[in-house]
This record gives C-alpha cells, sequence and structure tokens, in this order.
C-alpha cells in the first residue's frame, strides 16, 4: 500500500494535521532517529516526502527549525514517541514558527506528561543557558513537555527562556530536572513581552529543590533572558505552579529587582501547589526582592495555594482576590432561602 502524499491515506493524514493546526504555512514532521523500526516513521516519511524542493520530514528539531521561514507561519509537527534530543541551546529567533506536539493535534490537553518531548542533555558550549530560548514574535508551542538535564555546565540555568513578543504557550510542562541546590536556576525565565501561557506546568513535585535560596518555577527578573529584556503585560492562565520545598526561601515565582514587571503580570485560575512531603514549605508563592514601581502583579479569585505559608509577600505591588479559607466541611453547602 502506497503512503505517499498522493493517496488516500496520505491526503487524509495532511488535511487532519492541517485541520489540527490550521496555517498558510508549510508543515515539517519531526521524528526520532531511534524510530526507524516503527511503521509510524515509514508512513511519515514517505507521506511528507519532499515537495518541489523543500524536504518536510525531519529526525532533527533543529534541522527543522532551520527549515522554517520567518513570518511565514510555518508549523513543526513532533512526533510523540522518544524523546527530541538538542545537542545545543535552540535559539528561536524568527518570529511566527509554531511547535505542535501530537498530544495537542489528537486533542489531549494535558499539563504534564505530554508524549512529544524536547530535551537538552549535558552540553559543553557556555552560551547552551537553556533548552529553548524565543525572541522571535508570535511563535507558539502547544502540547510539549519542554526540559533540561545540563546539569554540569554552571551556565545552563533554565529548561525555555522566553524573551519574545506576543508568544503563546499552551498545553506545556516545563521543567528544569537537576541542579536542585542552584538558587540561579529556574525552570522557566520570562522577559517576555505581552505572553500567554494557558494550561501549563512548571516545575515539579517529585523532585525535592534543596537551594538555599529562591529557585523559582519562573523567574521574572529583568535581563534574565538577555539584556534589555523584561515581562511586559503576561498572562498565565490555568497553569500549575509545582514544588517540593527544602528550604523556605524557595519561591514559584519569582523577580529580584523593582521593575521586573512593566505594566502588568496576571495569575488566573492558577495552582500553586508545593508537595506536603516537602522538608520544608516555601515562605512566599509570588515574590519579588522589591516593590514594584513600574507594574503590578494580580492573582485572581480562583488563585490558590497548598502547603505554602502565603500568596503574596505585603508592599512588593501583588494584589490577591483570593477569598478567605472556609471553615472545613462547610464551604459549599446549599442554603435553605
Amino acid at each position: 500500500m502506497s503512503y505517499n502524499q498522493n493517496s488516500g491515506y496520505g491526503q487524509a493524514l495532511i488535511n487532519a494535521v492541517h485541520a489540527a493546526v490550521p496555517t498558510f504555512g508549510r508543515i515539517f514532521v519531526v521524528l526520532d532517529p531511534d524510530d526507524t523500526d516503527e511503521e509510524n516513521y515509514q508512513k511519515m516519511q514517505e507521506v511528507f516526502a519532499p515537495k518541489e524542493g523543500i524536504v518536510r520530514f525531519y529526525t532533527s528539531l533543529s534541522d527543522a527549525y532551520d527549515a522554517t521561514e520567518s513570518n511565514n507561519n510555518d508549523v513543526i509537527v513532533l512526533d510523540g514517541n522518544s524523546t527530541h534530543t538538542l545537542t545545543a541551546e535552540l535559539n528561536v529567533a524568527k518570529s511566527r514558527v509554531h511547535f505542535v506536539g501530537l498530544d495537542y493535534l489528537m486533542g489531549v490537553h494535558r499539563k504534564q506528561g505530554q508524549s512529544s518531548k524536547i530535551n537538552i542533555g549535558v552540553t559543553t558550549d557556555t552560551g547552551d543557558v537553556s533548552a529553548i530560548l524565543n525572541t522571535g514574535v508570535r511563535n507558539s508551542f502547544r502540547g510539549l513537555k519542554i526540559s533540561s538535564t545540563n546539569t554540569t555546565l554552571a551556565q545552563a540555568l533554565y529548561a525555555f527562556a522566553d524573551g519574545g513578543e506576543y508568544t503563546y504557550m499552551e498545553d506545556c510542562e516545563v521543567v528544569f530536572l537537576g541542579k536542585l541546590t542552584t538558587t540561579t536556576v529556574a525552570d522557566f525565565a520570562c522577559n517576555a513581552d505581552t505572553g500567554m501561557y494557558v494550561n501549563c506546568a512548571f516545575g515539579s513535585t517529585a523532585q525535592e529543590i534543596t537551594a538555599n535560596g529562591t529557585r523559582p518555577n519562573v523567574l521574572v527578573s529583568g535581563a534574565a533572558v538577555a539584556a534589555g529584556k523584561k515581562l511586559r503585560d503576561c498572562r498565565f492562565v490555568d497553569c500549575d505552579f509545582l514544588y517540593k520545598c527544602g528550604d523556605t526561601d524557595n519561591r514559584l515565582v519569582y523577580g529580584a529587582n523593582a521593575t521586573d514587571v512593566e505594566r502588568m503580570l496576571t495569575f488566573e485560575n492558577c495552582k500553586f501547589f508545593n508537595n506536603p512531603l516537602s522538608a520544608q514549605k516555601p515562605g512566599v508563592a509570588v515574590d519579588f526582592g522589591a516593590g514594584q514601581t513600574e507594574g503590578a502583579v494580580l492573582l485572581d479569585a480562583a488563585c490558590s495555594i497548598v502547603d505554602i505559608t502565603v500568596m503574596g509577600a505585603t508592599g512588593e505591588g501583588v494584589y490577591t482576590l483570593a477569598p478567605s479559607s472556609p471553615t472545613y466541611a462547610t464551604s459549599g453547602l446549599s442554603v435553605n432561602s
């Protein structure tokens, strides 16, 4: 049976991808080179054969990214079997490029455990600060687990660093696996301009952080990603911030300076969860080294904390709308009118 792009199967598959990720741009497919024995590998190689001189099937994420054209709304679809391993930081400087995992294509909206995994292992290049560095405009990331296990390189600090404009991230897990004693490490560094992060998970409840300091899930300090970059008008919606605390100075969201937030940073229906099996509990979920002078932070009424002392520190420009905790076993009881 033929699985080329002109066969019934090939056309159905291409149309299904286009339906899940509507785009005017091109679609590139990435499968792991270790999966050559899989039937799926062979089918995709045939269906996404070169067309008009353009290679559309790749075994390297970085090669697929190199093939994209900035501002063309090209889409990279990642298979959900083996991990897509990066040998160097993926520097996403182009604009309007979209990265999509298999779960998202199948309509599976996970916060953790996505089948399409991107990881950077141990490297020696001092420029490999993160697995992915995004500085482009309107790039998007959907249905992916993005991690770093770059544990011996001193300069490796983040799994994902966002210094882009209008970034959109949905159904993604972002975690730095290791460096549990290093205060300056964070799962996610955010210096984005008008970034939006929906239904994502940052961090882990499994690995206990023993750093004597902040080591946050999300670091929002200005210039964390690059000189001159800072957070402006960013939203975290339906997101989980996950921790296993070993020191009360640990934080889930942290910025070191008075000007880290410009205009607005909001958390909508977000959970800040510290594993109760932790040795300690974080003193604050969202904290800064100084009161904000150029913007403010809002945590809406649907935000909640677990095994953390307080949601936000006072005097720092952090506003909370969370109601007082109800008496146990009386919350939600119907009242006779």
